[in-house]
């Protein structure tokens, strides 16, 4: 994908705009009300490469109980959801980096498990929306580098770092975010010994690896022409995002808790970065979160990296602390 794309941005940014144009995206997207939108620039839209469904969701996924796990390293990430009722799941990172859709049902429950490595978004969601149930597919679309999802029952496209539509007949709605959170599989099976982790999809992928190799220790994000984040902070720095704030990870990996604007933010090592090492569960650490509210409940966040939040959060606010 990083290949094929960075030919496209070899091309100029007036290449770019030129296949943004949203009369090309109408005959590759016919069942798209291109009518119904909130995109006034055009040229944000632009190709990751893959084509619609390149990446293949996931539906329906099987599980298997988290003891008889053998393939996932101590330290690789996993997204874990907790629903009443439910046992825990985790879904690891090292599935969907190559799939980066989960279209699951907890407990009755329809959600979406999502995953951007561009931005290191990882967000679940409610996918029911008017009353009807919605399948996510990964429609091969960047926007400020992150990965724009298409429902498949109206063919409307979503950000997934907003979870919101932004194209076609659902257009200004958003979906309902659910506490979940990043954490080590380690971590993951000390605290959920008797939790179910996902099993390994049926595809010919090398489940594991990193395909985006450096990526977050590279000077600048993939495919995006935004302007930088604010107060000298890098890039591709992680933040945690919660609603419209966002926290430096660095600075609450120095602090450990922080208790700001009604949530309390804590950090634990062990945790390895998906976007590091060429094998996931080898690269360097960068920590676990877990945000909670005042009664210990915990709250629905993201930990993005700083681009991203400033790109669609840009008059939201920097926690900076001291």
């Amino acid at each position: 994908m990083i290949k094929l794309s960075a030919i496209v941005l070899s091309l100029g940014l007036a290449a770019n705009s030129l296949l943004a144009d949203p009369a090309r995206w109408q005959g590759e997207w016919p069942e798209t009300d291109f009518s119904k939108t909130s995109i006034t620039d055009w040229s944000e839209i632009i190709s990751g490469g893959p084509p619609k469904d390149g990446i293949p969701a996931l539906d329906a996924p099987g599980f298997k109980a988290a003891r008889a796990e053998t393939r996932i390293a101590p330290r690789e990430p996993v997204i874990t959801v907790a629903i009443e009722g439910a046992k825990p799941r985790a879904y690891p990172i090292r599935y969907l980096t190559w799939h980066e859709i989960v279209n699951d049902r907890v407990n009755g429950q329809p959600i979406a498990v999502t995953f951007c490595p561009l931005c290191n978004s990882a967000l679940v969601f409610d996918r029911r929306v008017a009353g009807q149930v919605l399948r996510f597919g990964v429609s091969g679309k960047l926007r400020h580098s992150d990965m724009v999802m298409y429902d498949r029952e109206t063919q409307s496209w979503w950000q997934q770092a907003e979870g919101r539509a932004i194209v076609g007949a659902l257009t200004g709605t958003e979906l309902k975010h659910l506490p979940s959170w990043l954490e080590s599989w380690a971590d993951f099976t000390a605290r959920n010994p008797d939790g179910l982790v996902m099993e390994e999809p049926s595809y010919n992928r090398d489940y594991g690896r990193n395909p985006y190799r450096n990526y977050d220790s590279s000077a600048k994000p993939f495919l995006y022409d935004g302007a930088q984040p604010p107060h000298g902070i890098a890039p591709l720095e992680r933040v945690v995002r919660v609603g419209d704030r966002a926290w430096r990870l660095n600075r609450l990996a120095e602090e450990g808790e922080v208790r700001e604007a009604g949530v309390t933010i804590s950090w634990r090592a062990g945790q390895a970065s998906a976007l590091d090492a060429g094998q996931i569960g080898q690269g360097r650490d960068v920590g676990s979160i877990r945000v909670r509210d005042s009664a210990g409940s915990d709250v629905p966040h993201d930990v993005m990296f700083a681009f991203a939040f400033d790109a669609f959060w840009p008059d939201g606010t920097w926690m900076l602390g001291r």
